[in-house]
């Protein structure tokens, strides 16, 4: 199994995925479940709501690591998101997109 390109807290290797992920994590909330199949604007919308919000940015967490073979379980992404939501999802947007375009730019 594999490992993530970037680390957890290795937020500015992406200035522009930092920096919109900081101010509206629902928009990169939302471009990571569109990148691997689900709804944009639900999973944005979800990713607010306190306990709901973590599990559904856990489970797409998952999908992301399935879809790259990396290491991992639901239990262990849901903490991430509990305690390190902003950098989880940075990761996560930085893992598919390595160049860092697609989220920065829209």
């Amino acid at each position: 199994m594999g490992e993530w390109q970037n680390g957890l807290f290795g937020c500015f290797n992406n200035c522009g995925i930092c920096v919109v992920t900081y101010f509206v994590p629902c928009y990169t909330a939302g471009k990571n479940a569109e990148a691997v199949g689900e709804s944009c604007c639900l999973y944005g919308f979800l990713s607010i709501l306190g306990c709901i919000g973590i599990y559904t940015r856990a489970k797409i967490r998952g999908k992301i690591r399935e879809s790259k073979g990396i290491e991992g379980g639901f239990g262990n992404d849901c903490i991430m998101h509990w305690f390190c939501g902003v950098c989880s999802l940075a990761q996560e947007a930085q893992e598919l997109d390595p160049a860092g375009g697609a989220i920065a730019r829209e």
